[in-house]
C-alpha cells in the first residue's frame, strides 16, 4: 500500500547532472540496433536517451533490475512503494543534432509529482525535466513522465492473452514499416541504454511477476523506431518537435506496424500491435 503520510512535493526541485561522451563506437552500435543504413558523423534524433545513462552500482539495483530508490538526498527519484515503473510519455524538443565526438552535459529536475487511480489501481506519476547540451549548446530539453503502478494479478488477462495472428487494416497511413522486434534487438538496446529493467530480458520474470505475455519492448525503443521512421521519410534531423505516448506494451516476437501520415500541422505517427492495439501515439512537426 502507498505510504499516506510520505511528502512527495519535498523531491520536486530535486536536481541532478550527468556528463557522458558520444563517442563514434556508441553511435555505430546505436544504427546497428535499429538498422539503420545512415552512416555519416550527425546522430539520428533519438540518440539522447542513450546517453547520460544511470549507473547504479550492481549491488544497488532493486529486485526489478531499477535502481533501488531511498529517501535520501543522493536518490534522484522519490522512493514511491509501487513496484511497476514504466515510461508514460514525453514531450521532445530538438534544437541542433548532436555529432559523434561531442561534450554532453544533461540536467535534470523533478517537476511534478501526482497521485491518481486508474482502472488498475493506484497511479503516481512523475514529471521529469532534462536539458542536454553538446559541446555547450542546447541541443535536446525533454519533459518525461514516468508512472509508478501497484502489483499486476499475476497471470494478468489482457497480457497473457494468446500472441495476435493477422495484420490491421493500415490503409489510412501514408507511411508503412513493419518488423519483429526480436529479442537481441531488446537485448542491445538494453545494454545500450545500461537498462536492467527485467521485463525486457527476463522473460521467466517478465511473465510471472509482471503478468506480461512475453518480453516488452523498452519504450524509448518503440519511440526511437518512429523517429527513425521519421528520418526515412524526412531526412536527417527533420524534426524539432516530437511528442509521444505509451498506450500499450509491445512484445518481442509480434509483429509491430510503424505508421505515419501528414497531419493539420505536421505529422501523426503511431506504433500499432499485430491485433490493431495501438502500442504508442506521437505527433511531430
Amino acid at each position: 500500500m502507498l505510504e499516506r503520510d510520505m511528502d512527495w512535493t519535498k523531491w520536486i526541485g530535486r536536481r541532478s547532472t550527468q556528463r557522458d561522451l558520444l563517442t563514434p563506437a556508441t553511435l555505430a552500435r546505436f544504427r546497428a540496433t535499429i538498422d539503420s543504413a545512415e552512416r555519416d558523423d550527425i546522430a539520428p534524433q533519438a540518440i539522447h536517451w542513450c546517453l547520460c545513462l544511470p549507473d547504479a552500482p550492481t549491488a544497488a539495483l532493486g529486485t526489478d533490475g531499477h535502481p533501488r530508490r531511498t529517501d535520501d538526498p543522493d536518490s534522484f527519484l522519490p522512493p514511491i512503494p509501487l513496484p511497476r515503473r514504466m515510461w508514460a510519455a514525453s514531450d521532445v524538443r530538438f534544437h541542433v543534432p548532436i555529432r559523434a565526438g561531442a561534450a554532453i552535459d544533461r540536467q535534470s529536475a523533478i517537476a511534478g509529482i501526482e497521485e491518481k487511480r486508474g482502472s488498475g489501481g493506484q497511479l503516481i506519476f512523475v514529471e521529469v525535466m532534462h536539458d542536454t547540451h553538446a559541446d555547450g549548446i542546447h541541443a535536446v530539453s525533454e519533459r518525461q513522465t514516468i508512472v509508478f503502478r501497484e502489483p499486476a494479478p499475476v497471470p494478468s488477462p489482457d497480457m497473457q492473452a494468446p500472441a495476435p495472428v493477422g495484420t490491421p487494416d493500415l490503409s489510412g497511413w501514408s507511411w508503412q514499416r513493419t518488423l519483429i522486434p526480436s529479442e537481441p534487438m531488446l537485448f542491445r538496446y538494453s545494454a545500450l541504454t545500461f537498462n536492467s529493467h527485467r521485463i525486457h530480458y527476463d522473460r521467466p520474470y517478465a511473465t510471472g511477476e509482471e503478468g506480461y505475455r512475453g518480453l516488452v519492448v523498452h519504450g524509448p525503443l518503440t519511440a526511437t523506431l518512429l523517429l527513425d521512421l521519421a528520418q526515412r521519410e524526412l531526412g536527417s534531423n527533420a524534426l524539432s518537435h516530437f511528442r509521444m505516448r505509451a498506450q500499450a506494451p509491445a512484445f518481442a516476437g509480434e509483429p509491430l506496424h510503424l505508421v505515419g501520415r501528414r497531419a493539420e500541422t505536421g505529422w501523426e505517427l503511431a506504433a500499432i500491435g499485430a491485433d490493431g492495439r495501438t502500442v504508442m501515439t506521437a505527433s511531430a512537426n
